[in-house]
């Protein structure tokens, strides 16, 4: 992992896992073709107990984060870690109407991800951890 990456996940556990007004956990996938763990903040949104969404929204480009990849490729190699704790989880990309309704929740939470769809050609893929 880059050192600015690193002394960016520093900061933001120091200051309750946030960034930019949103609430951050960090996502560790194993590299698709490296093998290699890597870590990325990504932004949480509450989904029942213990359950967490996350949008592959990568801003609103038209590539899906590499995260994304790596978690397609190894679906059995994901831990989540907020507030200090760290954990195995279970990723399930939602489709359909559960991925319709979970988009306006976060949209309600965070205006933000209407413009990331609005600006790529792609579906932005929404995954359950849990």
């Amino acid at each position: 992992m880059g050192m600015m990456k690193n002394l960016m996940i520093g900061i933001h556990k120091r200051t309750g896992d946030r960034f930019a007004g949103m609430d951050l956990l960090y996502l560790t996938t194993v590299g698709a073709q490296s093998g290699k763990e890597r870590v990325s903040p990504v932004a949480r949104f509450a989904d029942g107990e213990g359950a967490w969404l996350v949008v592959a929204s990568n801003n609103g480009a038209e590539r899906n984060p590499a995260w994304y990849h790596n978690l397609k490729a190894h679906p059995d190699q994901v831990w989540i870690e907020h507030g200090g704790n760290k954990r195995r989880a279970t990723p399930q990309e939602l489709t359909g109407a559960d991925r319709d309704a979970a988009l306006q929740r976060i949209i309600a939470a965070q205006p933000r991800f209407a413009g990331y769809e609005k600006k790529t050609s792609r579906k932005l893929p929404i995954i359950r951890l849990s």
